[in-house]
């Protein structure tokens, strides 16, 4: 009751001051004497305006838009506000001579509060939608952890892991550097013995190389990874230390766990504007922009960096590590990896806001596809784990994709991140009209016969997809087979009747990239 309190207070708070800030830009606005629109003969009726501008927005819910999940919604409830206000004050400055200030003057503060509103309403709808509620556990993956399908086709719970031994010695400095929990969670995977395994708290790759010594099967890592300065190479040089099928457990801060953390540490309002304008902007936009990427390792030195679940497994993967097991502990998560083969020491990764991602072209040929970023960096890496761990949406992409970011959420429904495309199109990779191009991993999952008719072509900027509206991956196969063959016997006509079908759909119907 005391934060309701305390957040509807702010709200209010927050709202005045857009309101006497309209009213000054206003007056900036119109010219004239400054003072005199601070005299008596302005500031009783300012204050009869300011009153009812609370009244009705208190009656109206505008004070409780942080309890609305749909921005519509919002955006609604303070348009509605905001007329009636303009209403009731024009009613009593024309009919009843109540107010003496002049018309402009209230037309534009009302109109000048709403759009300032508007904005401010936007961005802390967002905001909050981004905000980590409860435990940053993705309950999903645990759940597939914890039970397993039986013979009627029912979940049930699973046998849990037997804790294996662990050399004494490790154990008490696991159990003081990390906790019990997190010793215990090393014990579920330890087959080792006590010369086989090394456990450091380090950030530098050269303490791996020189106490591995070649005959180490598992190495435990309790230094966070936000705290190394080059993490591919780290992860790198722990591959290359151990034999194939050795081990590897690390632990991460998450960028939700991070999220959730400076959250708890700071009081509100201050939590919000420290995370979205100091720490963002800092931690997250600058060390991904190049022109702001070394000033930042400079400052930083690469410490107590931002890393999201997505970019640690698909940085490991892309290291040449298997996932085998993770679990939130604390504030932290511990993942253990096994090695299945060389990293993969990609020069380029995507990191960057524009990215290009290698997709199956015409004769089968790997062209790099421009895409803005929707998704953490070394996502990519991802594609096979998610698709052995999560099940495909409709329309056939991944359903619950962690790989996605906000703000790439955002511009998939904004078709933002398709318009670098057009690149490959002036390059003659891609047609306008045409299958979408897909990884290699995705490819995978077609039939053999559909895939030898899918490297026919070339893909397109508008997919079939957009045009069918198909659910499953059978649906789509069969979606794509249709056009296909029927581009084969009149593609232009073919084209153009997929293009305008497509386009009503995606005006009419909001198909969007997911």
């Amino acid at each position: 009751m005391v934060q309701f309190i305390r957040k509807r207070f702010v709200y209010i708070l927050i709202d005045l001051l857009l309101v006497l800030l309209s009213y000054v830009l206003v007056v900036l606005i119109k010219g004239g004497h400054f003072s005199g629109y601070f005299s008596p003969r302005y500031t009783n009726p300012l204050l009869i305006f300011l009153a009812i501008w609370l009244g009705v927005s208190w009656v109206f819910r505008k004070y409780a838009f942080g309890d609305y999940n749909r921005v519509k919604r919002l955006l609604f409830y303070i348009i509605v506000s905001n007329f009636l206000i303009l209403g009731t004050v024009s009613i009593l400055v024309y009919f009843l001579n109540t107010f003496y200030p002049s018309r402009l003057l209230v037309l534009g503060t009302v109109t000048m509060a709403t759009f300032l509103e508007l904005g401010i309403g936007v961005v802390y709808h967002f905001v909050r939608v981004a905000q980590v509620h409860g435990e940053p556990v993705d309950h999903e993956y645990v759940a597939l952890k914890k039970h397993k399908l039986n013979g009627n086709g029912r979940y049930e719970a699973r046998e849990p892991e037997p804790l294996r031994p662990l050399p004494d010695s490790f154990a008490g400095l696991i159990t003081r550097e990390a906790g019990v929990e997190a010793a215990d969670f090393i014990r579920r995977h330890n087959c080792f013995g006590e010369k086989e395994i090394l456990v450091l708290v380090t950030s530098n790759p050269f303490n791996v190389m020189a106490q591995s010594n070649g005959y180490h099967k598992y190495i435990i890592n309790l230094r966070r990874i936000n705290d190394i300065r080059y993490i591919n190479k780290f992860f790198e040089t722990v591959n290359e230390s151990l034999p194939d099928h050795g081990y590897y457990t690390c632990c991460v801060e998450t960028k939700d766990m991070r999220k959730q953390r400076l959250f708890r540490k700071y009081p509100f309002p201050v939590n919000f504007l420290y995370y979205y304008f100091v720490d963002f902007p800092m931690k997250r936009v600058m060390p991904k922009l190049r022109i702001t990427r070394r000033l930042y390792f400079m400052l930083t030195r690469g410490q107590n960096r931002v890393v999201t679940r997505a970019e640690t497994l698909g940085r490991l993967m892309s290291c040449g590590f298997r996932i085998v097991d993770e679990d939130y502990i604390g504030n932290l998560c511990y993942i253990t990896t096994e090695k299945i083969k060389i990293p993969a020491y990609d020069p380029d990764p995507s990191y960057g806001p524009l990215i290009r991602l290698k997709r199956v072209g015409r004769d089968g040929e790997i062209i790099r596809v421009y895409k803005m970023r929707t998704m953490h960096p070394f996502a990519e890496y991802l594609q096979e784990y998610i698709y052995e761990h999560y099940d495909l949406d409709d329309g056939g992409k991944f359903s619950n994709d962690f790989r996605i970011s906000t703000q790439g959420r955002v511009m998939r429904k904004l078709w933002i991140d398709e318009l670098p495309m057009l690149i490959n199109w002036m390059k003659g990779e891609m047609k306008l009209v045409g299958v979408r191009p897909i990884s290699k991993q995705y490819f995978s999952l077609y039939s053999e016969e559909h895939r030898r008719l899918r490297i026919k072509h070339k893909p397109g900027l508008v997919p079939p997809y957009y045009a069918d509206l198909p659910k499953t991956l059978e649906e789509i196969e069969e979606s794509e087979r249709r056009y296909l063959l029927t581009w084969e016997k009149h593609p232009f006509m073919t084209d153009w009747k997929y293009f305008w079908k497509a386009m009503v759909n995606i005006v009419f119907r909001k198909a969007r990239s997911k």
